[in-house]
């Protein structure tokens, strides 16, 4: 796994940088993303999957 890990991006929430490889503490960080392009748009992804959950417990609740 961590040889994986280390060609894989990650979203680094406290800078805003995209990092190759686990170089920030983990509780920092967001990911993996297979791309930097995917990683650069981290907090898109996690708006939405947010609002997806969101909109499911919604509809479970009823």
């Amino acid at each position: 796994m961590a040889e994986d890990a280390d060609h894989q991006f990650w979203y680094n929430m406290r800078t805003g940088a995209v990092e190759k490889g686990m170089l920030s503490p983990s509780v920092d960080r967001v990911g993996p993303f297979p791309t930097f392009d995917e990683a650069t748009h981290a907090l898109d992804k996690l708006r939405a999957n947010s609002a997806k959950w969101a909109e499911e417990d919604e509809t479970e609740d009823r």
